[in-house]
Formats: C-alpha cells, structure tokens, sequence
C-alpha cells in the first residue's frame, strides 16, 4: 500500500535535494497518468550510514550495472549516468553507486520496470516523476527520470562541479562525515541534513558555469 506522505521522498537520492512540491503534471504522449503518491516498498528503513574512503572500483561497478542496464533496456535507456558520491573520484561516500537512467515516459512502467525487476532489480521506490530500484545487497540505486525533468540536470550539477572544485569536495566530505556521527531514523533524514550545504555547492556550481 502507498505510504500516506504529503510530499514526495527523497528515498535516497543522491544529493540532488530536488524536491517536488507537488505531482508532475500529466504530459502528452503519456501512455497514463502517472501515480500522484509516493510508495516505499518494504516502508521507512534505518540502515547504518558509513563514509568510506573513496574506492578506485566504483567506476568499474557502474559500468558493471549500466551494461546490464543498456541490455534489458536498449534505446528505451536515453541516458545511463553515473551520480552521487560515488561518481567523483577522491570522494569518501556511502558505499552505494547510484545510477540515474532517463526515459522518455515514467508511466510505461512496462518498458523500464519490468526489464529492471527481471534482471533481478527490486523496487523500493513509486512516486510522482521517479521511481527508483536497487539490488538485493543494497548497495546499487537506480534512479529513473523522465527526459525534461529538471532534477536530471540537478543531479549533473553537482557532480561536476564536484569533481572540478577540490575546496567544495572537501567541504561536502567533511559535512557527511560530521553527520553520520549522529543517530538519523532513516536514509533520508541524514539526506535532509545536508540540503544547506547542497544549496551552498550547487550555488557556487550555477556561477561558475
């Protein structure tokens, strides 16, 4: 059952902190309408957050899941990218590599969906815009968009800016490391804590393009 939340989750995302305020509108060429609530499958999870040291395999583990994700999806997968902590290199993170995979309707659940959970994916998150699948080991995140969401952008922002900018690097490690010190009810109220620090980076990121 869709959990009752007034706003759609950040269920994990990496870093963006792009928040939709409200469903996405109904576009045309949908093939429906898409769901206007969010669902958690398996309900709010409190996993222990550890920072690591950045690990020269994390690249090799993307490209790992995005052959296969290139495979069950073809031309369905316009965009296969490497997001979050993970994708900068030098970077202490989380050990979770994050993908971000753009197609061109989120309601054609069958055309993305079903090939993803036949490769052995699972579902984790349903919600306005986004739905986001993960392997058994918890530690791949594949978040999937629709081409024109801006989150999209979002996302390659801040990773850019922080494989370029060494002092905003330090500063967004230095932050996750302070946090995970605390005690957090879940994933995404550690990802909450750092919005003002995400603003800050991202800021700067907007004026230096």
């Amino acid at each position: 059952m869709p959990l009752p939340f007034s706003a759609p989750l950040l269920a994990g995302r990496p870093g963006s902190l792009y928040v939709r305020l409200m469903p996405s509108a109904d576009r045309p060429g949908r093939r429906r309408p898409d769901v206007t609530g969010t669902e958690l499958v398996g309900g709010v999870e409190k996993r222990e957050l550890v920072i690591v040291e950045a690990d020269p395999t994390w690249p090799q583990a993307f490209a790992q899941h995005e052959e296969q994700v290139r495979a069950a999806l073809g031309t369905t997968a316009r965009e296969i990218e490497h997001v979050g902590s993970t994708s900068v290199p030098g970077l202490a993170a989380k050990p979770i590599i994050d993908i971000l995979v753009i197609v061109d309707d989120i309601t054609a659940e069958e055309d993305y969906l079903q090939p993803l959970l036949g490769m052995g994916y699972q579902l984790r998150v349903r919600e306005p815009g986004h739905r986001m699948v993960r392997t058994p080991a918890l530690d791949v995140h594949i978040h999937i968009l629709e081409s024109g969401d801006p989150e999209r952008d979002e996302y390659l922002l801040l990773r850019d800016h922080l494989r370029r900018t060494s002092t905003d690097r330090a500063l967004y490690e230095r932050t996750k490391r302070e946090l995970v010190q605390s005690e957090w009810a879940d994933m995404n109220a550690y990802a909450e804590a750092k919005t003002a620090v995400i603003t800050q980076i991202k800021g700067r990121a907007r004026v230096a393009e």
